[in-house]
């Protein structure tokens, strides 16, 4: 017991650390604990104590796989289905293109030029067609651009490029079995009677049972998680779906939405990211930085090409165009999910998760900050008055649960 405790104090000792590098380079705190984790565990190999940190303890797995399948439904959670029923042309046809682009472009890229096994392939090209949903929403949250039309948007786009992430992770990796259909048909049926008996629960129990939502959402997301791992799945599959189908009634209380943020990222996903970091071999990286570039303006590159010129049906001014392009190139979290659900299934060797997490990784900084940098569309900025008359609306009673 003694040994769990000073393990975990040191994991979150790396998480705050994280935290205030993020705070001081203003960048995504999953950018930074993935680094923090890679730097940890390349000092603790060269000191001979690999070891040490406890990366594959089964209770420190558990809880990055909570974080991973938690974060996960909020990324659901936070889309605005107005947003969706509004924008569904635009949403759908740059999140599709978003996908199968880079899907292709790097799958094709990993086989005939890298020469990849065709598994190994078809993970890489799912790792890297993701869109950072975590960079985009905080670069919104940060701009005010989530308070906006255009913000709205691509926070809807990124949501269906995403979706198709999952979906392809489930269909090319999932086994088909008897095991599957069980755990699809239960899911539909689950998810399908989610949003009634959350409203239930909610108008009978939040403001009599303390955090009964929480702890509701939290026995359905486990409950779907490991019938999703018994079918041969990954746990969060179907925590997308989940946190998209309570969206609503989510946006109904943001307060209760916010809290359960704060556990996620307060305690939670550091365990997700840093752990990703520390399963990356920087030898790899350091003996073939080639396969890291190619893989990297493969992935941008197919975004930029295929993207462009779809966006620009939606969108005539050229900042808005190009800010909307790379903000969609960006990835993060489902990339390092989907690499680490090969990584553990033995999809690619340890050598290309590595390569495959450092690229994505990259993919969340450089086109991040180029679109600040060049290409903000200032013209669209919300305004003081607009933020603060839109926090006016958004404040008021809570209930507790």
């Amino acid at each position: 017991m003694e040994q769990l405790y000073i393990i975990a104090s040191l994991w979150l000792g790396l998480a705050i650390l994280s935290a205030i590098i993020a705070y001081h380079l203003r960048i995504s705190i999953a950018l930074v604990e993935i680094c923090v984790g890679v730097v940890a565990a390349a000092v603790a190999t060269y000191f001979g104590k690999a070891d040490a940190l406890g990366s594959n303890l089964e209770w420190l797995r558990f809880l990055a796989s909570s974080g991973a399948v938690v974060l996960t439904f909020l990324a659901g959670a936070e889309l605005d289905p107005d947003v969706i029923r509004m924008k569904l042309k635009e949403v759908s046809v740059i999140g599709l293109i978003g996908f199968f682009a880079p899907f292709f472009g790097c799958a094709a890229l990993a086989y005939y030029v890298l020469g990849w096994s065709s598994q190994a392939s078809w993970l890489s090209g799912v790792a890297l067609s993701t869109t950072s949903m975590a960079v985009v929403y905080a670069v919104m949250l940060e701009t005010g651009f989530n308070r906006t039309e255009f913000g709205k948007g691509i926070l809807g786009a990124c949501f269906i490029n995403d979706l198709g992430t999952v979906i392809a992770l489930g269909i090319l990796f999932a086994p088909f079995t008897y095991k599957t259909i069980i755990f699809v048909v239960a899911s539909i049926a689950v998810l399908t009677s989610l949003p009634y008996f959350s409203d239930w629960l909610t108008r009978i129990y939040a403001n009599r049972t303390a955090a009964i939502r929480t702890k509701w959402v939290m026995f359905i997301l486990f409950g779907l998680g490991a019938l999703a791992l018994w079918s041969g799945s990954e746990a969060v599959l179907p925590a997308y779906i989940a946190g998209m189908v309570l969206a609503g009634n989510a946006a109904r209380d943001v307060f209760w939405i916010r809290r359960l943020r704060t556990l996620t990222i307060g305690f939670l996903t550091p365990f997700y990211f840093i752990r990703a970091g520390t399963l990356v071999s920087l030898s790899a990286l350091i003996s073939a930085p080639l396969i890291f570039f190619m893989l990297l303006g493969g992935k941008v590159v197919s975004k930029i090409f295929g993207l462009y010129p779809f966006i620009g049906l939606f969108r005539q001014e050229r900042n808005e165009r190009w800010y909307y392009t790379l903000m969609m190139s960006t990835g993060l979290t489902f990339g390092t999910i989907s690499a680490l659900y090969g990584f553990s299934h033995g999809i690619v060797t340890q050598a290309q998760y590595s390569f495959l997490v450092a690229t994505v990784i990259a993919s969340a900084v450089i086109p991040t900050l180029v679109a600040g940098a060049a290409f903000l569309p200032r013209h669209l900025l919300p305004t003081a008055d607009e933020l603060g008359s839109i926090e006016l609306q958004d404040a008021g009673p809570s209930e507790e649960g």
